[in-house]
């Protein structure tokens, strides 16, 4: 009898299994497609073997008193049980209780992990990453998913959490291929949809957003989906749909602290005191010790650059619980920004102690031991920081162009930063991508934290590469406008002033109005004005954040021809104040969003249209071959192959498609090459004069027109040539000796004595002979002085230097 009863044990028991779990897969079936309340509904009417996925359910639909309630009545007997436990109490700030019911679960585990489940072993991942950061747990988490993914290759759950790790831990590409692979099994998986808009979100790619609405179409009440949504809406300043995001996520788990934290950043930033407070208390009443509340505000502060806000908010969460790395990292990055190396050294290495996968924070620490060697250069107003081998010749250019440029921009916009004002240049581009974001990579060549910026120096890129002149005054604009706005103003008027100060430098910096930006026009692929801020955060298409900068810029530029400068200031003071974007375009441009998109758009089409005539629009099939740029190909061609008259005539064409255009890609190049080359550098000057005049990168243009204004007797031109050439590339030695005999020529011997200084600085091949020129032009300069010092110090060297002897005979004869 005993021997049928187990026989009947056998048959009976694991069909329940089955159908114990096959229920339990249905429950989460309908969870992951945003049925919350049947999946509820079906798990209550499961009995005690679904208890733990109810309470899997109540956590996800906020309930977590309910939740804990049910896995408390499952008991030991469920491991999934007791992580939820301990998940909870974490979620409520009860650390302690959190890691003891962890350590349960993973003492078990390191004893009989093979004999686990696959649920079990997810289980246990989850409790390893409850006891903390540090690698040997976080490699037992990674240990505990992977065995539980191979178990079951089926069962997604595990490989996402695999995926969900590496992500956290910043390994974007394993993390895509585990989403990935996922989604070759189920397309249409919410959670791998979600994880790969992650991904896209980390690596900057504007793909993010339609990719998390994916994953909110598999499962609409996924709330971690609406808080991406929200972030990137966030990030693109668009407040409304931000919060209509944290309205839906709240509405589905009340508990949730990254949404709290999002309704309290987007109340704040609309100066809503009283719904920030009410945030804060509802944040508090979930978990007494809110980190993740004060790092997720802080860094949605740093987002919209109101970084000493971010540091604020970021020192509160700290100040709750020292052993949270994410808001310790927020303190430290933000302190940073704001020139607090110290301070920002010391929470840093707080922050990446705790959490030693955190590639910027190991990065950023990284940097700041660079830092050290590196050398400072002051001036009345400005701090300038960059490597020891770089100080001597790019302090001789940038501390009087940044002086001028101070008192330039306060002019025009009727303020005056505090300072000194801190610059640093780095000579690896690396390192100013780590400077900026933490991670290398990036694209852009500055950036402004306010008081405190940071660019790439002419030895981080190639010769010609980016004028780090204009990019010098480009990032202290961002100072101006910043402080004047109180850090409020959105991120595409502040680029927009930035590049229209350079272009107002006459120096033929900013950029310019393209062909390709044109097309851009032409095709219809131009954000209006409402939207510009998408196109600097999550472009669409490679030109796009190029293009938004320029479209930026003449949205100011037309508002300062309509409305003067005041309105340029108006609207400054106005985002201090606190005005949105529609209040501050009514009181100042007296038009409404929409209608003042239109009008700019009238505007550019009115001031381009002969160009945009010619290049017509792009049809539905194949677009149509621009006709300029044909035209320039097509006559470059003929004139290489020598049809000069045919050649000319396809360029003259060009000319009158789009007159005056002085891009490289435009009719004026190669024209002024060919006519420097057959001797006519009369006619090739004016060309060249149009090209460098809106070329902030016309390296070898400007080198021609020097030659060829040198040719024409005018020193003074090609001075200027060869001086905008090397704000392009300062590193070559001939250049700076040519500007120094152009300047002597002309009578700029202050400039000739520079240049000489400069020659020094690059350590040329003879340096006696480079540091007797010096002397010379400081003779011709009238700073006898100082030419006398500096032949002394030649002769204490080399006592039989002749030429310095004679020269210092005469300047005492000259006495």
């Amino acid at each position: 009898m005993r021997r049928l009863l187990g026989v009947l044990f056998l048959l009976v028991v694991p069909g329940a299994l089955e159908a114990q779990q096959s229920s339990a897969s249905a429950v989460r079936r309908l969870a992951d497609a945003g049925q919350l309340a049947a999946a509820e509904s079906l798990a209550r009417s499961g009995g005690a073997a679904l208890q733990p996925v109810l309470g899997d359910i109540l956590v996800l639909r906020g309930q977590l008193p309910a939740a804990d309630s049910v896995y408390a009545g499952v008991g030991p007997r469920s491991r999934a049980a007791q992580v939820g436990r301990a998940e909870i109490a974490l979620r409520r700030g009860d650390r302690a209780s959190a890691v003891q019911l962890a350590q349960l679960v993973t003492q078990a585990y390191t004893q009989r992990a093979a004999e686990w489940s696959v649920e079990d072993r997810v289980a246990a991942g989850r409790a390893y990453l409850i006891l903390g950061g540090d690698a040997a747990t976080v490699r037992s988490a990674l240990a505990a998913f992977d065995a539980a993914a191979k178990a079951d290759p089926a069962d997604p759950d595990a490989s996402l959490r695999v995926a969900d790790l590496f992500l956290d831990k910043y390994n974007a590409p394993d993390a895509e291929a585990e989403y990935r692979a996922v989604l070759q099994r189920d397309s249409t998986n919410a959670r791998a949809r979600l994880g790969l808009a992650k991904v896209m979100a980390f690596l900057g790619d504007g793909k993010a957003l339609p990719a998390v609405r994916g994953a909110l179409r598999s499962n609409p009440r996924l709330v971690p989906a609406e808080l991406l949504l929200a972030r990137l809406h966030l990030e693109a300043e668009a407040y409304d749909s931000a919060s209509a995001a944290v309205d839906r996520a709240l509405a589905v788990d009340s508990t949730a602290m990254a949404a709290w934290a999002t309704r309290a950043a987007i109340a704040w930033l609309r100066a809503d005191t009283t719904a920030w407070r009410a945030a804060e208390r509802r944040a508090l009443a979930i978990n007494p010790l809110a980190t993740e509340f004060y790092a997720e505000l802080g860094e949605t502060a740093a987002r919209v650059r109101r970084y000493a806000d971010a540091a604020r908010y970021a020192a509160q969460g700290a100040a709750l619980d020292t052993l949270a790395p994410r808001v310790l990292g927020v303190l430290g990055v933000n302190e940073l920004r704001l020139g607090r190396v110290a301070a920002a050294r010391q929470s840093l290495g707080r922050a990446f102690a705790l959490d030693p996968f955190n590639l910027w924070h190991k990065n950023t620490l990284d940097l700041l031991d660079r830092l050290d060697g590196f050398r400072t250069v002051k001036s009345a107003r400005f701090e300038l920081v960059m490597p020891a081998a770089e100080a001597d010749l790019l302090s001789l250019y940038l501390v009087p162009l940044l002086e001028s440029a101070y008192d330039s921009l306060a002019l025009r916009y009727g303020y005056r930063p505090p300072t000194p004002i801190r610059l640093e240049l780095y000579d690896r581009h690396a390192d100013f991508s780590v400077r900026t974001s933490g991670l290398a990579g990036i694209g852009a060549l500055g950036v402004s934290f306010g008081t405190v910026l940071a660019m790439d120096a002419p030895a981080a890129r190639a010769p010609g590469d980016f004028n780090y002149a204009s990019t010098a005054w480009h990032e202290l604009a961002h100072t101006f406008t910043l402080g004047l706005s109180d850090n409020r103003v959105p991120r595409w008027i502040s680029e927009g002033l930035s590049v229209l100060e350079e272009r107002r430098t006459g120096h033929g910096w900013g950029m310019q109005v393209s062909l390709t930006f044109l097309e851009t026009v032409a095709a219809g692929k131009l954000l209006p004005v409402s939207r510009i801020n998408e196109g600097l955060v999550r472009p669409s298409y490679p030109e796009q954040i190029g293009d938004s900068y320029l479209q930026a810029s003449l949205v100011c530029e037309m508002i300062e021809a309509e409305h003067g400068v005041a309105a340029l200031r108006a609207m400054l003071a106005g985002f201090a104040r606190g005005w949105d974007m529609a209040t501050v375009l009514q009181r100042t441009v007296r038009l409404t969003p929409t209608a003042f998109d239109a009008h700019f758009d009238q505007w550019l089409r009115a001031r381009y249209a002969i160009p945009l005539a010619a290049i017509g629009t792009t049809s539905a099939g194949a677009p149509t071959p621009n006709p300029i740029r044909l035209a320039v190909k097509e006559g470059s061609t003929l004139l290489a192959s020598g049809q000069v008259a045919a050649g000319l005539a396809r360029l003259a064409e060009a000319e009158r498609l789009f007159p005056g255009y002085p891009a490289a890609d435009g009719p004026a190049w190669p024209l002024a090459k060919h006519y420097a080359a057959t001797g006519r550098p009369a006619d090739a000057a004016p060309l060249l004069a149009r090209i460098t005049a809106q070329g902030e990168t016309a390296l070898e243009p400007n080198l021609l027109q020097a030659t060829v204004l040198e040719q024409l007797g005018n020193p003074g031109g090609a001075a200027d040539a060869v001086q905008r050439a090397l704000w392009i590339a300062p590193r070559d030695i001939a250049r700076h000796e040519w500007l120094a005999r152009l300047a002597d020529q002309s009578g700029r011997f202050a400039l000739a004595v520079q240049e000489r200084r400069a020659v020094i600085a690059l350590r040329p091949p003879n340096p006696l002979e480079a540091r007797y020129q010096l002397a010379k032009a400081l003779q011709r300069a009238g700073d006898v002085a100082a030419a006398r010092t500096e032949l002394l110090r030649i002769l204490e060297e080399a006592p039989g230097f002749e030429k310095a002897q004679e020269l210092l005979l005469d300047l005492r004869g000259g006495k």
